[in-house]
């Protein structure tokens, strides 16, 4: 045997068979009691690679590529693992080594070093979704690719049942997964958005191999998917999985290849009587498979996934034209805008014509990445990542729209493996984050003869907006009522900046509420004027009676001012404490310059600089009313004198 030793053989030949499930655990045994040779390794690593397992395939191709004899293919394997381990920096140099070693793959491996730069530059970026899990419909076993059909999806799940029982005689599952094989499932979906248990799509559907996914035309009445195909093939590079695409070796073998078929509907509703399936006309399976297809929102073009000779890469998006006669033209490629040297996939559209494809080399974050363009055929605009959290470092693909009418809103679905331990995938549902509207409202603070403060609009206010932890900011103005209304993101941190000529600086960190149903957030910055010795009152900042610590309530106000503080670093202060007229002038003078003291260690506390701080206590000598000595007055009354000012020196 090529693994070279009798406790390896029966993994050996699991691996060789491409039961690569059934692998692990005989290989897993086998190096439990000794130390694995180059071959053993290697193969252990490619098993946790070819079922999804990407943490274990990090560590075990960590071992391959420390060996001296490794073939620097698996340089490229451990760089790939690492990026769907989200571990960027690490892919990146390995990658490059891969380019070193292999120069005629330089190519790939730079646009995927490039990628993994790319990836944690949109990790910056901020949130693009919503996105849940549908535990409802989703199994312990692969669950993807959903399509609309008529009031729920159609999608493909080697969960089993009872067309899958009689797939494999001798032990009931797909031995490359160790699952069932592939079929179409629907799932009803609820007026309340709750799901139906999900059942087997029509048997005429599903035949012994794997089916799935699908396409739906406008009208539900024509259905095309793919369908794996066993085929012999002699000395042929050939994929030999439906669903990840993989190239082996040259192989005499028995292979699985992938077509595309489609079928008509005889009579209404999701349990309709389906047609005998009819094969596309590009099918090839001798030389090569074309499956995951697509229809453009009018039905007239077909795209589709093949690996057949010249594209660009791996696997090309391709597409189909429907003639006058109602048969599909002459299949064309659809572009290295779209197709790379790497693996294009699953495409779909949504019902405003935008196409979304997944692709494992345009800059993403790891595994297969959700990409959208605008275009037709071979013209398209440059696509764009979605971002986190549609996008993940695992693989997610398989996009798709749903429209819920009762609540007016267009609900997304894709298929990712994000949270799985075993490789599977599971459907999860989206909701782009609306964009919303952060109004800023800028006021400023005047004294009125009652010695009370009132605020009354400021305009001509600079405002500069960021996202948290971005310095690209938008820059605006206030009009005559003080406003500025920003276009914003739910569920984004922004930092909000003001300024005008003769007032202090203020600013604001405000958070957009995803959960709000209100899709205006509003925010106010008070503004006082930058005049040395003007007297600026802290708003709330009280203290309990004959107290000088610093209340949480109190607390929240200083914070206040710390940040006035920090927006106008070149200012120093002082803090005056005031108290009301009870007990006597001494005592008073004395409290209130352990208020004003305490007031000021905790600004420093803050981190502001003791040297911009200086403290006086006033006791009762400058009251705001007539509360003094003798005169009766209410709680209130007494409580407007205790008070903290500050003024510019």
């Amino acid at each position: 045997m090529v693994g070279g030793c009798n406790s390896t053989r029966k993994a050996d030949l699991h691996y060789e068979n491409f039961d690569y499930t059934l692998a692990i655990e005989e290989y897993k045994e086998a190096f439990a009691s000794r130390e694995p040779n180059l071959v053993g390794a290697q193969r252990l690593a490619d098993s946790y690679r070819l079922t999804g397992r990407t943490k274990e395939a990090e560590e075990w191709y960590a071992k391959v590529v420390a060996m001296p004899e490794a073939d620097p293919i698996n340089i490229y394997y451990y760089a790939e693992a690492l990026r769907s381990n989200g571990k960027y920096f690490e892919a990146k140099t390995q990658y490059q080594n891969y380019a070193m070693k292999v120069p005629a793959e330089a190519a790939k491996a730079n646009a995927k070093a490039n990628a993994s730069d790319a990836a944690l530059k949109l990790l910056e970026e901020p949130v693009s979704a919503i996105v849940v899990n549908e535990t409802a419909i989703n199994s312990g076993n692969a669950d993807f690719s959903p399509t609309v059909y008529e009031n729920g999806i159609i999608f493909a799940s080697d969960r089993g049942g009872p067309k899958s029982n009689d797939k494999d005689v001798d032990a009931g599952t797909y031995g490359w997964t160790g699952r069932p094989y592939l079929q179409m499932f629907y799932a009803e979906r609820n007026q309340d958005s709750t799901w139906q248990l999900p059942t087997m799509a029509s048997e005429s559907l599903n035949s012994l191999y794997h089916d799935g996914p699908a396409v739906l035309d406008s009208s539900n009445s024509t259905i095309y998917f793919t369908r794996t195909h066993m085929v012999e093939v002699k000395n042929k590079n050939v994929n030999v999985d439906p669903t990840s695409w993989v190239k082996k070796p040259m192989t005499n073998d028995h292979v699985n290849r992938l077509e595309i078929f489609s079928a008509t509907r005889s009579d209404s509703g999701a349990a309709g009587t389906w047609s005998a399936p009819k094969a596309f006309p590009y099918n090839k399976v001798s030389e090569y498979s074309v499956g995951h297809p697509a229809l453009s929102p009018d039905g007239k073009t077909m795209y589709f996934v093949s690996d057949k000779p010249g594209g660009f890469g791996e696997t090309d998006i391709y597409y189909s034209e429907l003639q006058a006669d109602g048969n599909w033209g002459q299949p064309v490629n659809a572009g290295n805008t779209i197709n790379t040297v790497g693996k294009e996939m699953f495409p779909s559209f949504d019902r405003s014509g935008y196409f979304y494809f997944s692709s494992d080399t345009h800059p993403g974050f790891g595994g297969l990445d959700v990409f959208r363009a605008q275009g037709s055929r071979a013209s398209w605009t440059k696509p764009q990542n979605l971002r986190n959290p549609i996008n993940s470092p695992k693989d997610d693909f398989g996009m798709t729209f749903m429209r819920n009418v009762e609540k007016s809103e267009t609900v997304g679905y894709l298929s990712s493996n994000r949270d799985s331990n075993n490789g599977t995938d599971d459907i999860y549902s989206f909701k782009m984050l609306s964009n919303a509207v952060l109004l800023v409202t800028t006021l400023e603070r005047v004294s009125l003869p009652s010695k009370r403060t009132t605020t009354q609009p400021l305009s001509d206010v600079q405002l500069k907006l960021a996202i948290k932890g971005s310095t690209d900011t938008t820059a605006a103005f206030t009009n005559l009522n003080g406003e500025y209304a920003y276009g914003v993101m739910k569920g984004n941190v922004y930092e909000l900046a003001g300024q005008k000529f003769g007032y202090l600086k203020q600013s604001a960190t405000v958070s957009i509420d995803t959960t709000s149903l209100a899709d205006t957030t509003r925010v106010t910055l008070i503004f006082d004027k930058s005049k040395a010795n003007v007297a600026i009152a802290l708003e709330n900042i009280y203290y309990d009676l004959d107290k000088w610590n610093i209340r949480p309530d109190a607390a929240l106000e200083l914070d206040k001012l710390v940040r006035i503080l920090q927006d106008n670093p070149s200012i120093k202060i002082e803090l005056g404490s005031h108290t009301d007229a009870r007990e006597g002038l001494g005592y008073n003078m004395l409290l209130s310059e352990r208020r004003a003291q305490s007031a000021v260690e905790y600004l420093v506390s803050k981190g502001i600089p003791r040297n911009r701080l200086s403290w006086k206590g006033y006791g009762e000598t400058r009251l705001r009313n007539g509360c003094a000595d003798g005169v009766e007055c209410t709680e209130e009354q007494h409580q407007m004198n205790r008070r903290t000012e500050f003024k510019i020196k």
